[in-house]
């Protein structure tokens, strides 16, 4: 059965409302913050593979409409980066993104050899590595497409979207072990507010200017977002073949970027902040339940045990690389301690996850502005730039053991 752009709409946002009933009424989902188009969007996939099963009867959904939405939710992102949030940030946020993209080095390097130990496809071990770990469900689901081309391998989307909810639950689980044991060596009970930190409270925590949403300010951002459609798809065209090739949707995010920027620094613009926020969100909530109302899992059985081996792996890596590394790079204090945490939860899962590992860390032993400025900021916008960088080289790599 093929359903065309409406049904296919209409049934993704069934499935989106099926995921916050769910949510809503279990707290274990509640809890992990388990996103509610993941949700809803499994239970889908579960019984649409019964159907196959035992009926022999397959699905296809409108793939046009699930990449225009991907493109939207990573235009949004670029929309969303203003350089001044980094200047505000200082060398903190310096250190702490050299630290995400060494992690992210790692996963991939984790996931590479592991999948050549157990005699998989290099691609998988990409997959199993920082698309779907530090990148999430939504860069897991775009990169899934482009590996898929590139290497020819089978069910890359059906195990991108199981190894970033696996990601996601145990970010939120090992966070707070990793925060518990760091506080121990502090040899602290309580912990008070850092006085060198109150000058960025207002960065982050309290923003002095927000637009509300009504309609100027949606139609300012879906213009906004339609310019960066069209350039990201522009650019993709002119750089397709050469040394400058990526996937469309990080020339989106580029394009965002750049005119994000341009308008608030050229013509003073005050971007809507909560609108891109809101149709971005939109967007990526109806990418994923399209996308997991597609999967094949039946395309998953020889893949599990294989994969499931080389994920455990990078759960023991996060946990250790955030104690000997994020803890003492970023300063071996309290605010390293909830940066750790916060840490853990981007970095096998997303931004979601990491803010609910610090809330429950400076909910007992007090606030960390500078983990409440700095997590948001590079788990939400610039993970997204140093992760697609990166796996370009680890493409390649994986590209010659292929």
């Amino acid at each position: 059965m093929t359903f065309d752009t409406y049904e296919t709409l209409a049934l993704a946002c069934l499935v989106l409302l099926l995921g916050y009933f769910l949510v809503k009424r279990i707290k274990l989902l509640r809890h992990f913050n388990i996103p509610e188009p993941v949700v809803g969007g499994f239970i889908v996939a579960i019984v649409l593979t019964i159907v196959h099963q035992f009926w022999g009867l397959s699905f296809s959904f409108d793939g046009n409409l699930q990449r225009t939405m991907m493109l939207v939710f990573f235009s949004s992102i670029g929309l969303s980066a203003n350089f001044s949030r980094l200047v505000k940030g200082g060398k903190p946020l310096i250190v702490f993104l050299v630290v995400a993209a060494a992690l992210i080095a790692i996963q991939n390097t984790v996931g590479i050899l592991g999948s050549l130990a157990l005699d998989l496809d290099p691609a998988y071990g990409l997959i199993a590595g920082s698309v779907t770990l530090t990148g999430g469900h939504g860069t897991g689901a775009a990169w899934a497409e482009t590996l898929t081309r590139d290497f020819g391998i089978s069910g890359a989307m059906e195990l991108a979207m199981a190894c970033a909810t696996f990601g996601l639950v145990f970010g939120g689980i090992i966070g707070g072990p990793v925060a518990s044991f760091l506080i121990k060596r502090l040899h602290k009970q309580e912990e008070t507010e850092d006085e060198n930190v109150d000058d960025i409270e207002e960065a982050f925590e309290k923003p002095v200017y927000r637009r509300k949403v009504n309609t100027r300010t949606i139609i300012e951002t879906i213009t906004m977002l339609s310019i960066c459609l069209l350039f990201g798809e522009h650019l993709d065209n002119l750089t397709k073949g050469t040394a400058l090739q990526l996937p469309t949707f990080v020339w989106c995010l580029f394009t965002g970027v750049i005119l994000r920027n341009a308008l608030t620094y050229g013509i003073k613009f005050k971007a809507p902040d909560e609108a891109i926020d809101v149709l971005g969100t939109v967007g990526l909530s109806i990418f994923l339940a399209i996308a997991l109302m597609s999967l094949k899992l039946w395309e998953l059985a020889g893949l599990a045990l294989p994969i499931f081996v080389i994920l455990a792996v990078q759960v023991v890596v996060m946990a250790l690389f955030a104690v000997f590394v994020t803890y003492k790079a970023m300063g071996s204090d309290y605010d390293a301690v909830v940066l750790s945490a916060g840490h853990c939860g981007f970095g096998l899962g997303a931004t979601p996850t990491a803010v609910a590992n610090m809330q429950a860390i400076t909910s007992h032993f007090g606030p960390s502005h500078k983990a409440f400025l700095i997590v948001p900021m590079v788990g939400a916008f610039f993970i997204d730039l140093l992760n697609a960088s990166l796996l370009k080289v680890f493409v390649e790599i994986a590209a010659y053991f292929h």
